[in-house]
């Protein structure tokens, strides 16, 4: 018998979450987004539009951030990894980010006043393989820890990049903790770590901020459609950080009438849906061991924490098979709408939006969410195949089935 989808409506009491929520301003994300523009490598991402599957769903539109052709990183966590590491830098050299482009920061005169840095993560692939780029184009050193369990391919990237990185007998959370621990160690180490922690909070919310420059093309790219306003956005949660830029984001657009917005979190490390259950932040202990890699995670951002529960207005925990039928689903399109090579953590979305509205199964939670006629859906594909051989079992031979 497969694993049933749990859903929780935020019931909790509004607290004040102004000081987060101002880090995901307009103001702040136009700052992010140009500077990712000065990136010799930068593109905008596509925004695919699946009008057939809207129809198909009975849905007015359903529109896809496709984050796979993010700089040639098949991610969008290279987004945070490198902002933050600017920020950083401005900090250090007394400026202000926006008077250090990517050819300030990469020069052999920035390089000369830091001297010797070494940023410290911990990831299970794209946000490791982010900062090891950026650390990478500016001459500085990175060291990498992956999780028990991590792909190979995704380790081999992260190498690729002149990283000294490892796949410890850790699981996600305790790599953190050895990551922080080894930066503390180390006089020129610093770690730059996509969650917050009670003393460690101004990295992660720089992260937060340059993982806006996603939410904020999408919006630009929405109102080219002609759409001014998604009604409901679908996004996918880890430690948190991403769906905290995004929510955080739009509810400062639309103060007065945000779109509907559904956090999901994959089911063995679902952090977040419990806290929404308990009415307070806590941790999913034991093993987080899931397809959705970028979303195993038991301790959540306590800066995203904050922005969540005032605006996030429902929690999902999701199984495995959802993340797969997400993934058939944008790899084999209806005819006339855009393919999407999506992850298993990027994908989970659709297959959510897919099942609620064509398993009568879950019909309370789709009234609930108010998904109609007019309704108009923003997803986040935050990955492509990123773990080939992984992409090919679940697409192309069947692996995890949704039935």
């Amino acid at each position: 018998m497969k694993e049933a989808i749990k859903w929780a409506p935020n019931q909790m009491p509004k607290t004040d979450c102004a000081k987060s929520l101002s880090l995901m301003s307009h103001a702040e994300m136009e700052t992010a987004l140009s500077f990712h523009k000065s990136f010799p490598q930068y593109a905008e991402t596509p925004l695919a539009a699946l009008p057939n599957l809207a129809s198909f769903l009975g849905l007015k539109g359903i529109y896809v951030k496709d984050e796979s052709h993010r700089f040639d990183l098949n991610s969008f966590k290279v987004l945070g990894g490198s902002y933050a590491i600017a920020k950083y830098i401005a900090k250090k050299l007394g400026q202000k980010i926006n008077e250090l482009d990517y050819n300030t920061m990469v020069s052999a005169e920035t390089k000369q006043k830091l001297g010797d840095i070494t940023f410290y993560t911990a990831t299970d692939g794209n946000h490791g393989r982010g900062v090891a780029w950026a650390a990478n184009k500016l001459r500085q050193k990175s060291v990498v820890f992956m999780p028990a369990g991590s792909s190979q391919i995704r380790l081999q990237n992260i190498l690729k990049e002149g990283s000294d990185a490892s796949i410890t007998e850790f699981n996600y959370d305790d790599a953190v903790r050895l990551a922080n621990k080894r930066a503390l160690e180390d006089p020129n180490g610093v770690v730059v770590q996509d969650t917050a922690w009670e003393g460690y909070e101004e990295i992660p919310g720089w992260i937060m901020q340059g993982y806006g420059t996603m939410a904020l093309e999408a919006r630009l790219q929405l109102m080219s459609a002609g759409i001014e306003r998604p009604t409901h956005i679908f996004v996918q949660a880890g430690v948190g950080s991403l769906a905290g830029a995004v929510v955080g984001y739009f509810a400062n657009l639309f103060p007065a009438n945000p779109p509907l917005m559904t956090v999901l979190e994959a089911s063995a490390a679902d952090c977040l849906y419990l806290s929404c259950r308990e009415g307070r932040l806590v941790e999913k202990k034991g093993d987080l061991s899931t397809i959705m890699a970028g979303l195993s995670c038991g301790e959540a951002n306590t800066i995203s924490w904050e922005i969540l529960k005032n605006h996030a207005r429902f929690f999902v925990s999701a199984p495995e098979w959802l993340a797969s039928r997400g993934m058939r689903l944008l790899a084999a399109p209806l005819k006339g709408d855009s393919k999407v090579v999506s992850g298993e953590s990027g994908a989970v979305t659709a297959g959510l939006l897919y099942t609620l509205l064509r398993n009568s199964e879950y019909s309370d939670f789709c009234e609930a969410l108010g998904l109609n006629a007019d309704s108009v859906v923003l997803l986040f594909s935050t990955e492509g195949d990123t773990d080939p051989d992984k992409y090919r079992d679940i697409v192309w031979d069947g692996e995890y089935p949704s039935y």
